[in-house]
């Protein structure tokens, strides 16, 4: 079990970052643990993040650039990914397609105006979100970024479950659809959930309340997205895994704002 967990461990970061972890074994067990290990890759993702942005902040920066900062180093840890996923989603979708067709679109590597477009507005409502959170001070800017990037790669993990089918026969999708236990999902799901009202109760007792809620809705809007490209494409794909973290982390951002 404890070399099954150290192979999660590997397939997670291996997988979800660009961080210099060799993945040792790609077959279904260590997928399945590596997914159910994906919000310990959006703890370390986010912690960085958040560094980045206080640090800048308590230097003087002001909450703008901060928030640029935080919003930008996600997406170097993950190469532009999950932000490429995102577009090329969004460039399936729009294109209105069969699923065949539309797969073929989002393999295809360049982007299309759909995805430009969904590109522009994700990146500046996440920026915009972070702005506001900086603005209220580092310790709220700080968690909402850890918050967003952990909430992010449950939504991973949840789209992991059995029952979601692989809209390809290859690639990160067919690895990992269906890996998940439904139990161990939940499982998982409530202690990040919980976890995210702990940070925020360091904020005061409304704190964790409202990431709570801010969790929930980013996985809610997550599984609207899910169930979606289910419909539209058959299963999921690397690609739609990237744009289920873009939408979750975006979604989680906007809650912290707004409540």
């Amino acid at each position: 079990m404890t070399s099954l967990n150290s192979h999660g461990v590997r397939f997670a970061f291996g997988t979800l970052t660009a961080l210099p972890v060799h993945v040792s074994r790609w077959d279904r067990e260590a997928a399945r643990a590596g997914m159910l290990c994906a919000p310990l890759a959006g703890l370390v993702a986010g912690l960085l993040a958040a560094a980045s942005g206080a640090l800048l902040l308590l230097a003087g920066s002001g909450p703008l650039l901060a928030a640029v900062a935080a919003a930008a180093l996600p997406a170097a840890l993950t190469r532009g990914l999950h932000l490429d996923g995102l577009a090329d989603t969004a460039d399936g979708l729009g294109s209105a397609r069969p699923a065949e067709d539309a797969l073929r679109i989002m393999k295809q590597s360049d982007i299309g105006p759909f995805g430009v477009i969904t590109l522009l507005f994700v990146l500046m409502a996440q920026v915009a979100a972070l702005y506001e959170l900086y603005g209220r001070g580092w310790e709220d800017g700080a968690l909402g970024t850890v918050a967003a990037a952990v909430v992010a790669r449950l939504a991973l993990t949840l789209a992991s479950r059995r029952g979601v089918p692989p809209a390809r026969p290859e690639g990160l999708g067919a690895a990992v659809a269906g890996t998940v236990p439904l139990r161990a999902a939940t499982a998982v799901a409530c202690a990040v959930v919980a976890g995210c009202a702990g940070a925020g109760a360091l904020l005061g007792g409304y704190g964790a309340v409202h990431h709570a809620l801010a969790a929930l809705a980013g996985l809610g809007a997550a599984q609207l997205m899910l169930r979606h490209c289910v419909r539209r494409f058959g299963g999921v794909t690397g690609d739609v895994f990237g744009a289920l973290e873009e939408t979750a982390a975006t979604v989680a951002l906007l809650a912290l704002v707004l409540g």
